[in-house]
C-alpha cells in the first residue's frame, strides 16, 4: 500500500505508553489494523489529525524518552501540551474519570461515530468510557453486543464534533486485499528469481503422536497439524538460519523467527499474519496463537506488528487438498514453504513396500539469497524434524 487513514487516536499528548500499547487505528487495504509501539516513554505531538489520509512512512507523533528529548519537540506543539521535567523524569499514566458530555454535542471518536452509522446504534444512548467522557469504539461494539438501537424510531442525528467519513464494505477491504496482494505478487515475480525445490514426507510418526497427544487434551485443546508443520519449520530455520531473513540491500538474516500464516478469508482473497517467536514456544502455545490470531485475521483485526514482521511464510492447504503447492515470495522475505494435502501413497522403505499417509512439501526460494544446495538442507532438516515429532 501506499496510504492509509488514521481513524482514531488512543492516547493523547502527555500520556505514559509501553511497549505493546496500542496508540492509534488506522484503515489500510487490508482492514482496520491496530498500531502499537515498541518504545516507552511520553506521547509529544499529534502530528496527523483523525481522519488524515497519509501516505506510507509519515510521522504520526513522537515518543520522548528524556527531557532533552522533550525540549527539541518543535513548537508546533501547544503550550498545554508540553511535559514537565517532573513528568519525564517520574511518568504515570494519567487516569481520567469520565465526564458527561454536554446535552447539545456528542463526544465521539470518527471511528465509533462510522461504526455506530453502520450497526444503527443512536450514539447520544451510548455511555462513552473515552477521555471526558468521549465515546469510543469499544463502547459501540459493547452497545452492539447489547442490542442497545431503536430501530422503530426516527432519531435525528445528533451535533457531532466530526463528520464521520463514509463506511466502508466488508466486500470493498475484499476487493482492497487482493489489489494489496496483486501488487506485491507482481513484485516478487519482477524482481525475485525463484527457485523451487519440493520433498516428500512419510507423516506416520507426526500423526500418531498428534492422536495420542490428543487423546490426553479436551477438544477445546486439540492440535492441529498445521502447530508441528510451524515448529518442524521453526527448527529447520534454526538449523539454516539463511532463509529466516529479508532481502535489502543485501540478505539480512533475521534472529528471531516470525512465520507469516497464510490465512484464507471467507469473503475471498488471503492475509498473512506473523505468528511471533514460533522456535521459542510449545505446540499448545502456538495452538493459542492460532485460535486467537486466524478469528482476528478473518475479522481484518490484526496489530501492525502481525502484518509486517514476517521473517519467512508458510501456506498449508488442509486436509483433502490437492497434494502439491507452490508459493510465490512476499518481498523482502526470501523464502516461502507450502505444505500440500496428506495423500495415502505407496511408500517404499527399508526394503518394504507400504501405503503410507504421505505431505509434499516445496520450497520457494530467493535465488539472489541462497541456493539449491541451502535449500535442499533446510528441506532435509525439515523433513528429520517430521519424522521426529517428539522433539518439537
Amino acid at each position: 500500500m501506499e496510504a492509509g487513514f488514521l481513524r482514531e487516536w488512543k492516547v493523547k499528548p502527555g500520556d505514559y505508553v509501553q511497549r505493546g500499547d496500542i496508540i492509534a487505528e488506522v484503515e489500510t487495504q487490508k482492514g482496520i489494523i491496530d498500531i502499537e509501539v515498541f518504545d516507552e516513554g511520553i506521547i509529544g505531538e499529534l502530528v496527523i489529525k483523525e481522519d488524515d489520509k497519509v501516505p506510507v512512512g509519515t510521522l504520526m507523533t513522537y515518543i520522548h524518552t528524556s527531557e532533552k528529548e522533550v525540549e527539541k519537540e518543535p513548537e508546533l506543539v501547544r503550550e498545554e501540551s508540553k511535559m514537565t521535567a517532573v513528568q519525564v523524569k517520574e511518568p504515570v499514566k494519567q487516569m481520567r474519570e469520565p465526564v458527561t458530555a454536554p446535552v447539545h454535542r456528542i463526544r465521539a471518536s470518527p471511528l465509533a461515530k462510522r461504526i455506530a452509522a453502520e450497526k444503527g446504534i443512536d450514539i447520544s444512548k451510548v455511555r462513552g468510557s473515552g477521555p471526558e467522557g468521549a465515546v469510543i469504539r469499544e463502547d459501540i461494539e459493547k452497545a452492539v453486543q447489547e442490542k442497545v438501537t431503536q430501530p422503530h424510531k426516527e432519531i435525528p442525528p445528533p451535533i457531532a464534533e466530526e463528520i464521520a467519513p463514509p463506511s466502508v464494505s466488508v466486500q470493498s477491504y475484499t476487493e482492497n486485499i487482493r489489489m494489496a496482494v496483486a501488487a506485491a505478487m507482481s513484485r516478487s515475480n519482477r524482481e525475485i528469481p525463484h527457485y523451487y525445490l519440493q520433498t516428500k514426507v512419510d507423516m506416520t510418526a507426526a500423526l500418531t503422536w498428534l492422536t495420542e497427544a490428543n487423546r490426553q487434551r479436551s477438544s477445546k485443546d486439540r492440535l492441529l497439524p498445521a502447530v508441528l508443520l510451524l515448529k518442524a519449520v521453526a527448527k529447520a530455520l534454526t538449523d539454516v538460519p539463511d532463509l529466516n531473513g529479508w532481502w535489502e540491500n543485501g540478505l539480512q538474516r533475521k534472529k528471531d523467527i516470525h512465520i507469516g500464516f497464510v490465512v484464507s478469508l471467507r469473503t475471498g482473497g488471503v492475509i498473512v499474519p506473523a505468528i511471533h517467536h514460533v522456535d521459542e514456544k510449545s505446540p499448545d502455545e502456538l495452538m493459542k496463537m492460532l485460535s486467537d490470531i486466524i478469528p482476528r485475521a478473518r475479522a481484518l483485526k490484526l496489530r501492525s506488528s502481525e502484518l509486517a514482521d514476517s521473517t519467512i511464510t508458510v501456506t498449508s492447504l488442509g486436509e483433502g487438498a490437492v497434494e502439491t503447492v507452490y508459493g510465490v515470495i512476499y518481498p523482502p522475505q526470501v523464502a516461502l514453504v507450502g505444505f500440500g494435502g496428506i495423500t495415502e501413497e505407496p511408500w517404499a522403505e527399508n526394503g518394504m513396500v507400504g501405503v503410507r499417509p504421505v505431505m509434499t512439501v516445496t520450497l520457494a526460494a530467493d535465488h539472489r539469497a541462497t541456493d539449491g544446495n541451502i535449500g535442499n538442507q533446510f528441506l532435509t532438516a525439515l523433513k528429520q524434524h517430521l519424522k521426529q515429532p517428539e522433539q518439537l
